[in-house]
């Protein structure tokens, strides 16, 4: 069921990671999801749901960050914790799939571990903190550090999604705004913190697999900029979705069947 999915807890040597497994393939497919209210543990089925399309032709492995994060946490870090769990979980030579701060974290390994990233696709992502980053991210830690986890869902909304999404499906809001608390409040505080030291700009030149850039120009969290200017110093192919933002990975009917036909391309 679910395409054969099934959740696990990855053991580390300073605690353990979460990853939602699914697919028949024998290709693994790594996807490191961004910033969020929810954990992976949990959503397995959703995810299976979302990312079905892969589950023919590759093993997907959807990787979580720790259940518990230090203060003072960094891209870094996460990087190393996601590729001790690749890792463990016996992964090299994977097609990667980062998503803000998930791409962030992808950027990461494909610098420091060349050997676990064959292709590597960056969504609606960064390479360096700019300021509406900052501010919007600034913003959810101040209503985090509050207790106001309904103003992020509202603020996240409104940031993410396109007009269009928000007048078709935003009598929802509400509703998710009410069950929006996490788990750990402290950790969700911690990791949009870890979002505001990305500075994989200056070592970009380091990744040399093949690479995707899906950017959304609308967006209003780490803007289509930034996607542009990885693109730009990487040479490589560059998907720009004008009307779309943060959310392009959620709302472009497209998205994953342009990541599935790059993956696809001979090396």
């Amino acid at each position: 069921m679910f395409w054969n999915m099934k959740e696990s807890a990855i053991p580390l040597a300073d605690g353990s990671v979460d990853c939602a497994v699914f697919g028949y393939g024998d290709k693994p497919f790594v996807i490191i999801p961004g910033l969020s209210l929810r954990d992976v543990r949990g959503a397995g089925a959703g995810l299976a749901m979302m990312y079905r399309q892969f589950a023919g032709e590759y093993r997907v492995y959807v990787i979580d960050k720790k259940s518990d994060i230090a203060e003072g946490y960094t891209v870094a870090d996460l990087a190393e914790d996601t590729a001790a769990a690749m890792r463990a979980l016996g992964i090299s030579g994977a097609c990667v799939l980062g998503v803000s701060l998930g791409g962030m974290i992808a950027q990461e390994i494909a610098i420091r571990y060349p050997e676990l990233v064959q292709k590597l696709v960056l969504g609606v992502t960064a390479s360096r903190v700019n300021d509406t980053m900052t501010a919007v991210v600034g913003k959810w830690i101040d209503l985090a550090s509050q207790g106001d986890f309904g103003g992020i869902v509202t603020d996240m909304m409104e940031v993410m999604y396109s007009a269009n999404y928000r007048k078709r499906y935003g009598w929802i809001f509400p509703v998710l705004a009410g069950f929006a608390k996490p788990k750990n409040g402290t950790r969700f505080i911690r990791l949009a913190k870890a979002c505001l030291t990305c500075t994989a700009y200056d070592r970009l030149s380091e990744i040399a697999c093949p690479t995707l850039v899906l950017g959304g120009a609308a967006d209003k969290i780490v803007t289509g900029k930034a996607s542009l200017e990885i693109a730009g110093i990487l040479g490589c192919e560059l998907y720009m979705y004008e009307d779309l933002g943060h959310s392009a990975y959620e709302e472009a009917a497209d998205f994953n069947d342009r990541v599935c036909c790059f993956l696809r391309k001979e090396v």
